[in-house]
């Protein structure tokens, strides 16, 4: 399983200088993305519609049991980044070891930051770096009951 959208962070580095000298505007989103969903692919439509370019950072697998605990994630980060790629509205994916995008957020330099609208202004990662050189961050509402662990607790109720 392979995609072009599927890049490391030094290879976007040199596509984003490239394309910000075309003028695209560069729109920024990361997230674990564990079990695809409703909820995902309307986050990322809308952060898509923002700009030109839509690049999604995604935890990798360390990252997410971080986060998540040991159980997690449900899907490998191949899979995920693999399913990302196949989305039309996500143009690249790069996957991150760290347990927030900062560092790659500071490398690519987005115009636009988007998150869900279950993070609060102040408590985005990587919002002071984007305002630095005056970037925008944006909150994108949710879709009411659409969640991994909503997924996640279904299943176990269902089993």
């Amino acid at each position: 399983m392979k995609s072009k959208k599927i890049k490391s962070l030094k290879t976007l580095q040199k596509i984003v200088k490239n394309l910000k000298i075309q003028k695209k505007k560069i729109v920024f989103t990361n997230g674990c993305f564990d079990i695809l969903h409703a909820g995902h692919l309307h986050l990322l439509e809308k952060a898509k519609k923002k700009g030109d370019i839509l690049i999604v950072g995604l935890n990798s697998d360390e990252s997410v049991r971080k986060l998540k605990g040991s159980n997690r994630p449900i899907i490998s980060e191949k899979d995920r980044a693999y399913l990302l790629s196949g989305l039309s509205c996500v143009d690249y994916c790069v996957i991150f070891n760290e347990e927030t995008p900062a560092r790659v957020i500071n490398a690519i330099k987005p115009d636009i930051l988007v998150k869900g609208a279950d993070y609060k202004h102040g408590e985005i990662v990587g919002e002071d770096i984007v305002r630095s050189y005056k970037g925008k961050v944006l909150r994108v509402p949710l879709l009411k009951g659409k969640s991994t662990t909503g997924i996640i607790k279904k299943v176990h109720e269902n089993c």
